[in-house]
């Protein structure tokens, strides 16, 4: 079975905090954008390994390709 986008939108807001999220897909490749107070003063790959963190074991098992957009809630707004 493949993963859906809204089972990722699921995955990642249940571990991450969010204030926009938006998950779109084809069930082999997917793109998000999140939206997180959590990445205030992160560098890039910090967030993604909060959003990789979020997202647990399914990176590896159900998920074969994800582009991030990881933004701030002032980041998002700008």
């Amino acid at each position: 079975m493949s993963t859906t986008p809204e089972a990722i939108h699921s995955y990642i807001a249940a571990g991450l905090e969010c204030t926009h999220l938006q998950v779109e897909g084809d069930g082999q490749h997917f793109q998000a954008v999140i939206v997180s107070s959590a990445f205030a003063g992160k560098r890039l790959i910090q967030r993604h390994q909060l959003v990789y963190a979020a997202l647990g074991d399914r990176m590896r098992e159900e998920i074969h390709a994800l582009s991030m957009k990881t933004l701030t809630p002032e980041e998002f707004q700008g």
